[in-house]
């Protein structure tokens, strides 16, 4: 008979109970690898989505640069067709005429492509001023609008996808200053 074996035949007790150690020890090596499995699966998870992300922003932002100097040529275009009123365009050379309609046409057609791309003017005259949005170049009297709205925009503001590109350069209107009798009221009643 085996020394190990007791007179029944049945294994030692050590034996068994070092049976019963290696098991709960194969069971927590189990655990202890599922967990770290499970730990790299959400890792590689959240390292695909980061990815993904990271390449729609560059996809999305990737002429931010282009588009900001493209935004001198709409503007100088811009500017170009401004020096001239609708009625000396009308009494132009036939000629200059031509060259007019073509600057118009170059400027419709960079507008069209640039937001073809995402680029978007901001919409601000008449509107709130959004220092997210628009750049306040000087206060103005209010001339009837309410204080903080937009008076008039120098140069217009533009966004790419949801962020900004260039903000609005705009006169905002300023509040209307107290009256001399308003202000020694208040300070009468404040100081009493």
């Amino acid at each position: 008979m085996a020394d190990n074996d007791n007179e029944d035949g049945a294994p030692a007790a050590n034996e068994s109970a070092g049976t019963g150690d290696e098991a709960a020890g194969l069971r927590s090596e189990v655990a202890d690898l599922k967990e770290r499995l499970l730990r790299a699966l959400a890792e590689t998870e959240n390292t695909r989505r980061r990815a993904e992300r990271e390449r729609q922003d560059a996809s999305q932002y990737a002429v931010t640069r282009f588009a900001r100097d493209m935004l001198h040529v709409s503007d100088n275009l811009r500017r170009a067709l401004s020096h001239l009123s609708p009625e000396m365009q009308a009494e132009a050379a036939p000629t200059v005429r031509a060259v007019l309609e073509g600057v118009e046409a170059t400027e419709r057609e960079l507008a069209t492509t640039l937001e073809r791309h995402g680029v978007r003017s901001i919409e601000a005259e008449g509107a709130k001023f959004d220092p997210n949005l628009h750049q306040a170049i000087a206060e103005v009297p209010a001339d009837g609008k309410a204080p903080g709205s937009i008076v008039n925009v120098v140069q217009t503001g533009y966004v790419i996808a949801d962020r900004l590109l260039r903000p609005a350069m705009v006169t905002v209107a300023r509040a209307a200053p107290e009256s001399g009798a308003a202000s020694s009221e208040e300070r009468s009643h404040n100081g009493s």
